[in-house]
């Protein structure tokens, strides 16, 4: 069964960090674009940042310089470090196929404090 399965998330102060883990089935993520995504409340889902199977990053403008996207093939895992956090960057995170998704998992909750 295939599965998405988010962590790492938490309460932090501006200007912290924090690293999130997406564990995946090996069948979905060795050969496809993995991507992070996250919803904050009373908004639709948005694209943070998507990494290649051959590990080349792209961000959204919002968090680059800020967050780091990467992968690790061989444990069928992604990670997002996120550091200088923001108040804005509160939201559930999630982790997913880029563009065509399957069933989303749980997401993990990141809240910034102000």
């Amino acid at each position: 069964q295939v599965q998405l399965v988010e962590s790492g998330g938490g309460l932090v102060q501006a200007g912290g960090s924090l690293r999130l883990s997406c564990a995946a089935s090996a069948n979905i993520f060795r050969a496809n674009t993995m991507a992070w995504y996250r919803q904050a409340p009373g908004k639709e889902r948005e694209l943070v940042a998507r990494i290649g199977p051959t590990n080349i990053p792209d961000y959204a403008d919002s968090v680059k310089g800020r967050f780091t996207i990467s992968r690790d093939n061989a444990k069928n895992t992604m990670y997002l470090q996120m550091n200088s956090l923001k108040p804005e960057d509160t939201a559930v995170y999630y982790c997913n196929l880029y563009r065509v998704t399957i069933p989303w998992g749980q997401g993990t909750q990141v809240t910034v404090s102000s």
